[in-house]
């Protein structure tokens, strides 16, 4: 019996030391996990969480991964009616000069031929070409200088915080001659952090998915040429192609040039959870697909989603608010809807929540004003890791994900007379409590 008992505490002993050694490991490999880019960046799609950085807010050219924003933008002018998939287009001048140039990527756009935009739009999200996308812009803005100006402002809007765009393409504004877009440096070049690009994509896949299909499409034709998907990570039926393969990748956007390198935005899904990766500065053209399943098998081998917080969480001293003219002398507070994360295994109590009040509903002693309405907003709950490194949110600079507070009930407010009550009664209080000071400053 003494003999079973020293195996069976060994047994123990031993599998807690193998527990604890393989939870060193993997927050060891957690750490110490690079990639070989000059800059990186992984993120959950579904809520911006940022899973992995490396000099992610560091500006560079991103070549042809510019194309996502002037994506974004036709087909924002598609959903919003001012042209339409099978609207025509001919090829200006100044286009076909790009389409001629073969040191540009193209298919040799015609002119005096009409072109539809499902057409352009395939040629520039397949095989990134420059004339086709400078024919959009055109359609859409006049010009690809006004189109510029617009490119710009959409960024703003959109929360990008590091970046530039001096052209539609990305190409170097010099490679363009005198035909660099009104406005901008001739010498310039499009700028851009991983971390804005990772926004962009974030908003290009969420604000219109449709751009997944053209992403992901591996061959196509126009004008009876092949249009070959310049992305080796899609399922190709090609044996060259195949040790790029990464399950569930469909797009979004390759990029490359002298200056920029080799660039890729990519993303994928797998059981309903998609990615976000975007790898700038490699070496080679196939580097960069390298370093994106590097990203992306990290990403789905090392985090899961986690449900941490439910809508009834109730956060210690902030169950309820105070409120002031109001029927109630208090409301509750709770989640505007639960908080779902994609965390490493083991970590779930490493999460938690700071609540932040709307100071603007609030009185200076901090109590909410009647009326109140259910389900108004009265603050946010920011998400926060008790780890220094974490990465935080593309969406939001101060945390991970930011759900709104809200309240429980409604609060009607009070009537006149006993409002008025009330102010009477605080106005006698004051009083009092002033001639109280004063008597005992007497003595």
């Amino acid at each position: 019996m003494k003999k079973f008992k020293k195996v069976f505490v060994s047994f123990v002993t031993m599998t807690i030391l193998i527990t604890l050694f393989q939870s060193n490991a993997i927050l060891v490999n957690a750490k110490s996990f690079n990639i070989e880019a000059e800059s990186a960046i992984l993120v959950d799609a579904n809520t911006g969480d940022i899973l992995f950085a490396k000099n992610a807010d560091l500006k560079l050219p991103p070549a042809s991964m510019t194309k996502m924003m002037t994506e974004y933008l036709v087909l924002e002018a598609i959903n919003e009616g001012k042209i339409s998939w099978e609207d025509t287009t001919w090829i200006s001048d100044y286009s076909y000069s790009i389409s001629a140039n073969t040191s540009f990527s193209g298919i040799g756009l015609k002119q005096n031929q009409d072109y539809t935009v499902r057409q352009l739009y395939e040629a520039m999200a397949i095989i990134s070409d420059n004339a086709a996308t400078i024919a959009l812009t055109e359609l859409v803005a006049g010009s690809e200088s006004e189109f510029v100006k617009q490119m710009n402002a959409k960024g703003e809007e959109l929360g990008l915080k590091d970046f530039e765009f001096v052209n539609s393409t990305g190409l170097p504004n010099a490679s363009l001659g005198e035909n660099y877009p009104e406005g901008t440096d001739p010498d310039g070049d499009n700028l851009i952090s991983a971390r804005s690009a990772a926004l962009l994509a974030y908003h290009l896949i969420n604000d219109y998915p449709e751009v997944l299909e053209f992403s992901s499409t591996i061959e196509s034709e126009l004008d009876d040429e092949p249009l070959e998907n310049l992305n080796w990570m899609l399922p190709w039926n090609n044996t060259n192609f195949a040790q790029y393969y990464v399950e569930g990748v469909d797009g979004l956007k390759t990029g490359y040039t002298d200056v920029a390198g080799y660039c890729f935005t990519g993303t994928a899904i797998r059981n309903g959870q998609r990615l976000i990766t975007v790898v700038m500065r490699t070496d080679s053209y196939g580097a960069r697909f390298e370093e994106t399943a590097k990203l992306l098998n990290y990403g789905y081998s090392e985090f899961a989603p986690v449900e941490l917080f439910t809508t009834d969480h109730q956060q210690a001293d902030y169950e309820t608010i105070e409120v002031v003219k109001g029927k109630e002398n208090q409301v509750g507070i709770e989640l505007a809807e639960s908080v779902t994360a994609l965390i490493r295994t083991g970590e779930e109590d490493a999460y938690s929540l700071e609540y932040v009040l709307d100071e603007d509903k609030l009185t200076e002693d901090g109590k909410l004003v009647a009326p109140i309405e259910k389900g108004e907003k009265v603050g946010e709950a920011h998400l926060i890791h008790q780890d220094n490194e974490d990465y935080g949110n593309i969406l939001s600079d101060q945390s991970y994900q930011v759900v709104d507070l809200i309240t429980t009930t409604s609060v009607e407010k009070d009537n006149w007379f006993m409002l008025s009550m009330g102010a009477i009664g605080e106005f006698f209080s004051q009083l009092f409590s002033t001639v109280v000071d004063t008597v005992t400053g007497w003595f």
